[in-house]
């Protein structure tokens, strides 16, 4: 068994107002680990930052990039026995807490991943953002917990390294749905589970960017497309800072 019990692989590109502190919230963690940062060719201080506080930067050097590829990347570079995929700028409460009680669910053999509830910044949050990602949270419980049918929010992926192996990762060509297609296709070699009593917190920044009401016109028609034709209905997931 590796030395490094958990993988901590943060994909992201242009987040150098983020990267240090979503890294930093780690350097406590007393379970054994190491952070991961994976670059989408960053243009502005995103790896140089990363650098200084990361274990190990993995910079992309390709032509077109997505959160995939990202994750993919990351994991290549990772010796855990557990990988954990965060997005930047994602909060953790009590990391070291909030951790024990994530991993504890895979002392159950059959669990291949876990996801859980998110939330905006309370500072920040909104009456849209209450409905909106209370909806989301319910949903994904009810189609990991009740439906054993893989569904996850990219922002928290815990995930057993064989399981991860075993369907090959994140599917490299979607610009979005990745995370939900990995998550479907972790359920058909083991269970996934989402934990409610656990809570991300993060800035929603593309809803408050764009608004409520068009990303869930993008989603349902990103889902739509899907299903329907097995690829994104978008060519590039474009960040939002």
């Amino acid at each position: 068994m590796s030395e490094v019990k958990l993988s901590i692989i943060i994909p992201c590109r242009e987040e150098e107002t983020t990267i240090e502190q979503t890294v930093k919230q780690f350097m406590d963690l007393r379970i054994p680990h190491e952070i991961i940062v994976s670059d989408g060719k960053s243009k502005d201080r995103t790896v140089e930052l990363a650098r200084q506080c990361a274990h190990v930067t993995v910079v992309f050097d390709g032509e077109k990039h997505t959160a995939g590829i990202g994750r993919n990347d990351g994991a290549r570079a990772s010796k855990g026995e557990f990988l954990l995929f965060i997005d930047a700028g994602v909060e953790l409460p009590e990391p070291q807490k909030f951790l024990e009680r994530a991993l504890a669910h895979f002392e159950n053999q059959r669990v291949a991943g876990l996801t859980c509830s998110q939330r905006a910044f309370p500072a920040i949050e909104t009456w849209a953002d209450r409905l909106s990602f209370g909806y989301l949270n319910a949903a994904v419980r009810f189609q990991n917990n009740v439906l054993h049918r893989g569904e996850a929010n990219g922002k928290f992926m815990l995930v057993r390294r064989a399981a991860f192996e075993a369907v090959r990762g994140f599917r490299e060509d979607l610009p979005s749905r990745e995370d939900g297609d990995f998550f479907l296709r972790l359920s058909k070699v083991g269970r996934t589970v989402f934990d409610p009593r656990l809570m991300i917190y993060h800035a929603a920044r593309r809803a408050h960017a764009i608004g409520w009401a068009r990303l869930w016109w993008i989603w349902t028609k990103d889902v739509l497309h899907y299903t329907l034709f097995d690829k994104s209905s978008v060519d590039d997931w474009t960040p939002i800072r």
